[in-house]
């Protein structure tokens, strides 16, 4: 194990090296070792990596870009305070995205959104990330600009994803313009892993007061419920998100907006009870309660739905 520090402290201080080329190879050699070897990653933190890194990120080389932005994910795996405590991070992370389509490299901005999401992963660092309007609304960017990559998109949608966890990011997202690109890509996106994270976010958001407002504008409740239809086919996880998304609006937007869910959301209430009887644990808590907004009483004792709400608990 000595070996092995003294091994990573040589790598570490030739990152501070006055030879572009002694940096490069350290940088490539420090991406490599993090990722293969998980108890290398703490030694590489606590050796004063992460300031050379994240200064990395502001470099034109796109090599240099993504073996530090790759190595700066991996170490996030286990060194997140350490990452979290170093002056600029953020602050580099959001240079990196914020050039996404210019002169930082795809495979940078896709380990940088990364690297965000696994620091979300603490609850503790979701209102300082959420914090930052430069990050969020880099993130939205590269989610609306035409010629991003599927994976840089699915990254910061995973990144959005982690910030809308904590419920006072959600209006934050909203008021950056993030509702209507998300919704575009449910409706235009023909990979599905991507629109399944698109709809994730939605749920997320779907739970603030000003949700409501901008969801009408794109006509969100209708392509949520569209997705529960079920002759669309749609997957089980797209199916729970959009339930989700429909409860949020109903508990957050008030009468008004649970008349519009109610209205909209009977059409499907088949596709609803799917989700009720054959979705996760989570998924089907969600139906069912989704099901009591939408039917208000209205079900009779023969129907389909009174023994399934029954059987969940739920009398009307």
């Amino acid at each position: 194990m000595e070996v092995k520090r003294r091994t990573l402290r040589s790598l570490v201080t030739k990152l501070g090296s006055v030879s572009e080329q002694t940096r490069a190879e350290a940088l490539a050699e420090l991406r490599l070792i993090s990722k293969h070897d998980a108890d290398s990653r703490p030694i590489i933190a606590e050796a004063g990596a992460i300031p050379y890194l994240a200064e990395t990120l502001y470099t034109s080389s796109h090599a240099a870009q993504e073996n530090a932005a790759a190595t700066l994910l991996n170490l996030s795996i286990t060194s997140r305070d350490s990452l979290m405590s170093t002056r600029g991070l953020l602050d580099a992370i959001s240079h990196a995205l914020r050039y996404h389509s210019s002169s930082t490299s795809p495979a940078a901005v896709q380990s940088a959104a990364a690297t965000l999401h696994s620091l979300l992963v603490n609850e503790s660092y979701r209102p300082i990330i959420g914090s930052k309007r430069d990050i969020i609304h880099s993130l939205i960017e590269i989610v609306k600009t035409r010629n991003s990559q599927p994976r840089s998109i699915k990254d910061a949608l995973k990144a959005l994803f982690g910030i809308a966890l904590y419920p006072l990011n959600r209006q934050q997202i909203i008021n950056l313009g993030g509702v209507q690109p998300f919704f575009s890509l449910i409706v235009n996106e023909g990979r599905i892993g991507i629109v399944e994270d698109a709809t994730a976010v939605i749920a997320q958001i779907a739970g603030c007061e000003e949700s409501s407002e901008e969801f009408k504008k794109c006509g969100g409740v209708d392509v949520l419920v569209d997705l529960l239809d079920m002759g669309t086919g749609s997957p089980a996880r797209l199916k729970e998100n959009a339930v989700a998304a429909l409860l949020n609006l109903v508990s957050y937007g008030g009468e008004k907006v649970g008349k519009e869910v109610r209205e909209a959301g009977l059409k499907v209430a088949d596709g609803v009870a799917d989700v009720a009887q054959n979705g996760s644990s989570k998924g089907k808590s969600k139906a069912v309660a989704l099901l009591k907004v939408l039917l208000e009483g209205n079900v009779v004792r023969d129907s389909p739905f009174h023994s399934l709400l029954n059987e969940s608990n739920l009398s009307f």
